[in-house]
């Protein structure tokens, strides 16, 4: 199978695409290999084609968002000129789809396709589980206003469900009487 036909399944796709600045993004140097190009290629054409990339489409990050992905990695890759200049590049949904017309190469065209519904995918779980949440909130309402209730019900019918006391039980034993008894007197037998 040649490159331009080669097609990546979208759960490859999924783990490239990153949570920057309460968006999610794909960084240029994960697309470019996708759309089977190098990083500086894609990179020249975006430039070359600016006006087509609005901020909502493109934007370029920070040192500090460059430095923070950089520490995840860990092990740089080794050799002269392997290291990147610029900050990276990341693209937004429409700036992959964008991308991949400015480019205009078969490749691009059809992982496109394949780019955009990872993001559709990751949208809808995103909207699945936050509806879950939502309904999770929803019955833990419901059931502290149900404790509620249930403890006050709990609270008046305690008395009617514990057992009555026992009544007292007989001493056992001999018991000295702190009163004396009434004297009694006795008949003497003659």
């Amino acid at each position: 199978m040649n490159q331009a036909t080669t097609v990546v399944p979208s759960t490859q796709i999924w783990p490239l695409i990153r949570y920057i600045r309460e968006q999610r993004v794909i960084l240029d140097a994960d697309l470019a290999p996708l759309y089977g190009v190098e990083t500086r290629a894609l990179v020249q054409a975006i430039k070359r084609n600016r006006d087509r990339f609005p901020a909502d489409f493109l934007f370029q990050l920070t040192p500090d968002e460059a430095n923070a992905l950089r520490s995840q990695i860990v092990i740089l890759k080794p050799g002269r000129g392997r290291h990147r200049k610029y900050a990276p590049y990341a693209f937004t949904e429409h700036g992959a789809l964008m991308a991949a017309t400015v480019l205009s190469s078969p490749r691009a065209v059809t992982m496109s396709v394949y780019v955009i519904r990872a993001f559709v995918k990751m949208r809808e779980d995103q909207a699945a589980n936050a509806a879950i949440l939502k309904r999770l909130a929803e019955i833990d309402k419901t059931l502290l206003l149900h404790d509620g209730a249930l403890r006050d019900i709990y609270q008046k019918l305690r008395p009617l469900l514990e057992p009555p006391p026992p009544p007292p039980r007989p001493e056992i034993g001999f018991h000295i009487r702190e009163e004396p008894l009434p004297y009694r007197t006795r008949k003497r037998q003659k």
